[in-house]
């Protein structure tokens, strides 16, 4: 019920908001450019709001583009665009991030696999496990917040596959100059073309952020309300391949095939409560910036997450013996972690310095202790966590340098990070950039401590000892030449589910070696007149461990495009094109719906299969419109499809439609 109540309220609210802001005829309005029409009644309306000077639009002489700010989670502000370019295309999904690192399962809500992995976070503290449903998971990092001049709305819908699409929208607006809310919510309902492939999926998002008037006290704060749900079918039986990939005309439609089950489903539900506000004690100001200052500051963090997995009959030929022929598994993890810390700033000596202390307690608990095999598996996991850390970071001139570390110093857990890194910007030219880390973490809650009603999924390994990460990465960013970067990444202690040729096999294993690991990824844009050759090719090598860490060599993406502005009076942009994406053979690791991990599997290598997409996006005023057909390559080929894989089901042709929609009052 909850969800249908935000849908209303949300769909209500922005259907009465118009893109136009109302302006005193009396009253003179100064337009920077030619994003904004005014008719004879006084009214404009909002073309375009981007960060580039060639958009600039100025609805008064005190409102701007620049009036509207989005104010991600490291602070970085940037302002709200409504251009239309190939980079919004690859972003329109369902997660409204780049997949190009990721390969889908056939219907939108499903996870991902990975053809590529990225080491340039660091952290203290392991995570629930579970990783196949996070990919849709709004983490503290994700929630952004907002500084309008005016209430500001978006909304996302994009088409799903039978009976199915998704709805992301948001509503932000200023009570006064010194306070904002908004509030989020995306809705995903997909039936899919298999058996049992539903996913239902709904994101809750609500932020307040405050200044006070002598800028002294900051504020911002969230919270979430989240619930994941998976119909799971298991994948394509052997003979469901057979018969699909014989052309028989009794096994096209993909209802028809079998799946391994018809009575599986997964859920992951959270809600997290979030504030971060400081205080600034002292500061010394010149004419230009704040010169001396000291704040102290605050975070607070009550998190909790329910993953649970239902099955109506046991089935063990896939998964093995159980307690009982009726399978629910559930476990719980709460989180509360709290930060102080106090923050100097002293421009010509000290640059930014950080220092905090924190506290994180944590509780990861199923429902029983469990007796298997005389080894008694401990109900829960839990401590009260102690820890110290700084961040600094200072500028000369081209050149800016940003450090962080900190231990654990009192806990059942261990862990330690440095990070380091330093660019160089010459002019508008390009932004050299290299970074340095070494991060100690504790492996995943649920590698540590699993229960279940199948007997070999159950566990406790008391002896696994913290992953151990050690990375370098350098960085090219410029618009003249192109986009680079280089990571060799070393792995100890690398954990990992094991190889399975039936489910009851699978369990969590380290790998005693070091990984050496390679990634090299280049873009590169090539336009001539009205049109644009967009390719990005990446390039992995690993040197040790390739048995347990797998990624193809090569995967490359590449757009052929054109755009321009059509009609008298150029009131639509647009963008039409193709896009090819390819990768190497490899062994894709499997899915397995218990746990939502993947797993290793040597049963079968997938890749050396192109798929192509052909698309026409399209931008009017503050609305972009994208119509695409994907995997059009599928409609002339079915063998050799590189989404046989086991446990993955092959995906299709599919006509999608989809808009974004800005609205400014």
């Amino acid at each position: 019920m909850i969800k249908q109540i935000v849908f209303i309220i949300l769909f209500l609210v922005s259907g009465v908001i118009y893109a136009q802001v109302n302006v005193d005829p009396k009253k003179k309005i100064k337009l920077k450019s030619s994003g904004a029409i005014s008719n004879s009644m006084g009214n404009t309306r909002l073309d375009s709001l981007a960060n580039r000077d060639e958009f600039k639009v100025q609805l008064s002489k005190e409102t701007t583009f620049k009036d509207y700010k989005i104010i991600p989670f490291n602070k970085d502000t940037i302002y709200v665009d409504t251009t239309l370019t190939i980079k919004k295309d690859y972003k329109f999904n369902f997660r409204r991030k780049d997949n190009f690192e990721l390969l889908p399962f056939h219907n939108q809500g499903q996870t991902f696999n990975k053809l590529a992995y990225t080491f340039d976070e660091v952290s203290l503290y392991p995570n629930s496990g579970a990783r196949a449903k996070h990919y849709n998971y709004y983490k503290t990092e994700d929630i952004n917040y907002y500084k309008v001049a005016t209430p500001f709305t978006e909304l996302m819908y994009r088409g799903g596959l039978e009976q199915g699409q998704v709805l992301d929208a948001l509503i932000t607006l200023n009570l006064n100059k010194q306070q904002n809310i908004s509030l989020s919510y995306k809705g995903i309902r997909s039936l899919g073309k298999y058996r049992r492939s539903l996913a239902s999926h709904g994101n809750m998002r609500f932020t307040y952020s405050f200044n006070s008037k002598n800028k002294r006290y900051n504020l911002q704060s969230h919270l979430t309300a989240q619930e994941l749900y998976n119909e799971e079918n298991g994948g394509l039986t052997d003979a469901s391949i057979n018969n699909f990939e014989s052309n028989d005309d009794d096994f096209t439609d993909r209802g028809r095939l079998e799946t391994y089950f018809l009575d599986v489903e997964n859920i992951l539900r959270a809600n997290r409560y979030y504030i971060n506000h400081d205080y600034s004690l002292y500061s010394k100001k010149d004419s230009v910036s704040t010169k001396y200052s000291v704040k102290v500051g605050h975070v607070f963090k009550y998190e909790t997450k329910h993953y649970q997995f239902n099955q109506k009959r046991k089935n063990t030929a896939y998964f093995g013996d159980s307690f009982s022929s009726r399978i629910r598994d559930k476990n719980h993890l709460t989180e509360t972690y709290n930060q102080l810390n106090v923050a100097l700033k002293s421009d010509k000596v000290l640059g930014n310095l950080k220092m905090f202390v924190e506290n994180y307690n944590y509780h990861f608990r199923f429902k029983n202790t469990v007796v298997l095999n005389n080894q008694v598996i401990a109900q829960s996991l839990g401590d009260n966590v102690f820890s110290a850390g700084a961040l600094w970071n200072t500028s000369y001139k081209e050149i800016a340098i940003q450090a962080k570390a900190a231990t654990i110093l009192k806990g059942n857990i261990k862990g330690n990070y440095f990070k380091a890194t330093g660019s160089y910007t010459k002019d508008s030219l390009f932004v050299l950039k290299a970074t340095i880390l070494n991060n100690s973490k504790s492996p995943n809650y649920n590698f540590l401590l699993n229960q279940s009603k199948y007997k070999s999924y159950n566990w406790q390994n008391t002896d696994f000892k913290n992953e151990l990460t050690r990375s370098l990465l350098f960085e090219l960013k410029s618009d003249k030449l192109l986009d680079a970067s280089a990571q060799i990444t070393q792995l100890d202690n690398y954990t990992y589910f094991s190889d399975t040729l039936a489910g009851s096999q699978t369990k969590p294993e380290q790998f005693s070696g070091t990984i050496n690991y390679l990634k090299i990824k280049a873009s590169r844009a090539i336009k001539y007149k009205k049109f644009t050759l967009d390719n990005t090719i990446m390039y992995q090598k690993v040197a040790n461990g390739s048995e347990v860490f797998r990624v193809p060599e090569l995967v490359t993406r590449n757009t052929l495009y054109y755009s321009n502005s059509i009609f008298k009076g150029k009131p639509m942009y647009i963008q039409t094109g193709v896009t090819f994406k390819y990768f190497t053979k490899f062994y894709l690791n499997s899915y397995n719906p218990l746990l939502s991990e993947f797993n290793l599997q040597n049963k079968v290598k997938i890749g050396n299969y192109p798929v192509m997409d052909v698309f026409i996006n399209a931008r009017v005023r503050s609305m972009r419109l994208f119509l695409k057909a994907e995997h059009i390559n599928t409609l002339f080929s079915k063998k050799g499809d590189y989404y046989s894989a086991p446990n993955y089901p092959y995906r299709d042709y599919v006509l999608r439609f989809g808009i974004v929609w800005n609205f400014f009052i």
